[in-house]
């Protein structure tokens, strides 16, 4: 007899490991094709937008390739001016060479019918600048040497040296230029960065706007949304469930409708200054300007985004039982002592949930402070929608959601550090 142990095998006679090894990795082919539905949405619908946003912040070839809408035909633009911004450093002083290929690539854009598109380029560096090249491709083929002369003759912008670095900057399809233009820079002739006009500083102003909006907001709702989360943990669970229809009603209210209503009531005219004139809290000259204005914006999303902090609140305060605040009661502390060591403690996980949900949706309204908020109460999403919209400054709206996006990935980093991402109760 063999001294060797005896394989364990299944009942069809198979080695029980392999067996093993089988039904494991048919766990697992499962298991993945459960969750690969839901992955593949995640990825359609937000890892790719997302890195379209950010490829397309750092990406414009709107200088150096045109696309024809009709033909889908790709051609290359301002060949001769790029390749002597490649065999000149920057700093150097275009020369006759240099407006030579500026005066061919002028003529090849008149043949293209592309000087439109090339000028917008230069125009979201230097505004003013897309009629200086329609104007002067226009007539590209009546200029002659010398060139210099002769385009300066045609528009003496063609001698600034703010222009040939603006032109410089374009002459590669990837620049990081509108991350500066987000952040109110730009770079001066020389290619150093410097500060834009104060005249048309307004990125800076509006990110913090939005971010300092988005904060009282939070605020706010966290100060409202707190006892109205304390009444509902506490009442008996029928009564509670009433409630809460309440709370959860605006979910099922459009927000143009619930924003358009807040119009109704705010407005110089309307319900609320209304009653006041009435009860004789204000006279007919004294109404109150709160439409189209920041407390227009404030009021609005305010009521709009509540519900988010008393949900994730209203979690992590039902399962605390009351007996915990009675015994700090029965021992000498006073109400206020037993709320602030006992109570409160328990229900920072939902404070926290409640306050970066609510942060982070109210930096990406748009819907609400484009009705209510007018010139005051705009957000930045509100310029961003623009330039997707208007001005068709794609690369600058990416660059200024990028940078939000950033933004929000450092305080969500920060919220994990200080408190513990494993702690959040959203529900």
């Amino acid at each position: 007899m063999s001294d060797a142990p005896a394989l364990l095998t299944t009942a069809d006679g198979q080695p029980l490991k392999s067996a093993l090894a089988h039904s494991q990795a048919r766990s697992r082919r499962r298991a993945f094709l459960l969750v690969a539905p839901l992955f593949l949405f995640v990825v359609i619908t937000f890892v790719i937008p997302i890195g379209q946003m950010l490829f397309q912040s750092v990406y414009n070839p709107g200088f150096i390739e045109y696309e024809n809408r009709d033909t889908g035909e790709i051609t290359k633009l301002m060949t001769n001016v790029t390749a002597w911004f490649e065999q000149n450093p920057q700093g150097t002083q275009p020369d006759e060479t240099a407006y030579a290929a500026l005066a061919a690539d002028l003529v090849h854009l008149k043949a293209t019918r592309a000087g439109g598109s090339v000028g917008e380029r230069i125009n979201y560096d230097i505004p003013g600048t897309r009629s200086l090249f329609t104007t002067t491709v226009r007539n590209a083929d009546r200029l002659a040497p010398p060139y210099r002369e002769a385009l300066a003759a045609a528009d003496a912008k063609w001698a600034d040296p703010l222009v040939w670095r603006a032109m410089r900057s374009a002459s590669t399809g990837y620049t990081l230029d509108f991350y500066l233009n987000a952040l109110d820079l730009t770079r001066d002739e020389t290619g150093a960065i410097v500060q834009v006009d104060q005249k048309v500083r307004v990125y800076v102003m509006l990110f913090m706007r939005t971010l300092g909006l988005s904060a009282a907001i939070t605020l706010i709702c966290l100060v409202l949304a707190f006892p109205i989360a304390h009444l509902l943990a506490t009442l008996p669970l029928a009564r509670s469930n009433l409630l809460m229809v309440l709370v959860l009603l605006p979910f099922w209210t459009s927000l143009l409708v619930r924003t358009t209503s807040w119009i109704v009531l705010l407005q110089s005219q309307g319900v609320v200054n209304d009653l006041m004139v009435a009860v004789g809290i204000i006279g007919e000259d004294g109404r109150i300007q709160m439409m189209y204005n920041r407390i227009g914006t404030i009021v609005a999303m305010t009521h709009i985004l509540l519900p988010f902090m008393v949900l994730p609140l209203y979690s992590v305060m039902r399962p605390i039982p009351p007996s915990y605040v009675r015994a700090a009661r029965s021992l000498g502390a006073t109400s206020w002592t037993a709320f602030r060591r006992v109570y409160l403690p328990q229900t920072l996980p939902g404070v926290g949930a409640g306050a970066l949900l609510v942060f982070i949706l109210a930096v990406g309204y748009y819907i609400t402070p484009a009705l209510v908020g007018g010139a005051d109460g705009q957000l930045i999403s509100n310029l961003i929608a623009f330039h997707m919209q208007k001005s068709l400054n794609w690369s600058l709206a990416a660059a200024l959601a990028s940078i939000l996006l950033f933004g929000v990935l450092i305080l969500y980093w920060l919220y994990d550090r200080i408190v513990g991402i494993d702690n959040m109760k959203l529900g």
